[in-house]
């Protein structure tokens, strides 16, 4: 029944968006496909000046970074400006939700629609499961080694290594990580432990090649105490609108003249020879689900004033004339 319900109101815009479940070939829920009809600028806004970033939350800096010039890496410097798009999480509501990805998924998609303070804008996205930091081996290490390992250090600023870390999958958290004795994190524990801890809300940023830490840098630091896996939900952008649908109409055509091949095939040798559904089905599938899922580049707006007032910005915030971005 709440499947059902669920699949009805996806069927619905609310608040000028559409929600589709993603489901894999097992069957089991893998992501849910977010088609945003507005606004064309979100409240938590990537901005470009040449290769000079910022991210702001409405008028307010969050993160300034420069790529290098060797584009090996990225200085980065945060502010105390940051507020996440979500409001806390109830424990109540993480016992209700246990184990649930995709209800979860559908709770985080419905508070980033209303929220001021959000990264969605215009297009299609994809919150899901399925990111390259859910290794379940964690190349033998305890878990809170290896989710420590992918925190970007540094604060208030850093440096992400691309040449050290290319592909590695980091995350950058938009404030500081709370330490293990921290109330908040405290609190978190013992729903690591009992396997009711809301998800971590990461955004894949293909500016800066690395995740934000959205929502849930308590909730992180506590699954790194405890040293158990983080249930973590991964938003990015994908394929626009017109380009799934002419993707699929390709996909169609090679599917059907899959299937012409092998009844040639069949006219000539026989029923011996299968009809072959039994393999361009699956590679139907697998493409119309890579359409609707593959990670497209993150949207960033020119700066106005470009590189100059990217300088001003930064130098209002930072308060500091030395720091590298500045220079």
């Amino acid at each position: 029944m709440r499947t059902a319900a669920r699949t009805y109101a996806c069927a619905l815009y609310r608040l000028g968006m559409r929600r589709t479940d993603i489901i894999g070939d097992d069957g089991t829920w893998t992501g849910l496909c977010l088609e945003v009809r507005s606004p064309r600028r979100p409240g938590l806004c990537l901005f470009s000046a040449g290769r000079r970033l910022l991210l702001a939350q409405g008028a307010k800096p969050v993160l300034l970074a420069a790529v290098d010039e060797d584009h090996c890496g990225v200085e980065f410097r945060r502010t105390d400006a940051y507020r996440s798009p979500l409001p806390p999480s109830r424990a109540e509501t993480g016992r209700a939700l246990a184990g649930d990805p995709d209800r979860w998924a559908h709770r985080f998609a419905e508070l980033l629609r209303g929220s001021p303070h959000s990264p969605l804008h215009e297009g299609r996205w994809l919150l899901s499961r399925a990111s390259g930091l859910l290794r379940s081996n964690h190349d033998g290490r305890p878990r809170s080694a290896y989710w420590s390992s992918l925190l970007v250090a540094g604060h208030p600023d850093g440096y992400i290594d691309w040449f050290v870390h290319n592909g590695s999958w980091e995350i950058l958290p938009l404030r500081p990580m709370p330490g293990a004795d921290d109330s908040r994190v405290k609190a978190y524990r013992k729903q690591a432990r009992d396997g009711t801890l809301p998800p971590v809300l990461l955004w894949w940023v293909s500016g800066l090649d690395c995740h934000l830490l959205l929502d849930g840098h308590a909730r992180l630091a506590a699954a790194i105490a405890e040293s158990t896996e983080p249930p973590v939900l991964h938003l990015h952008r994908t394929a626009p609108s017109d380009e799934v649908a002419t993707g699929t109409e390709q996909a169609v055509r090679l599917y059907e003249a899959e299937l012409a091949r092998f009844a040639a095939l069949r006219a000539r040798h026989g029923d011996a020879v299968p009809d072959g559904a039994v393999t361009a089905g699956p590679a139907l599938a697998r493409r119309l689900r890579e359409l609707r899922t593959a990670r497209r580049p993150t949207w960033a707006w020119p700066l106005p004033g470009g590189e100059a007032r990217w300088r001003g910005i930064a130098r209002e915030a930072t308060a500091d004339p030395k720091w590298p971005g500045n220079g």
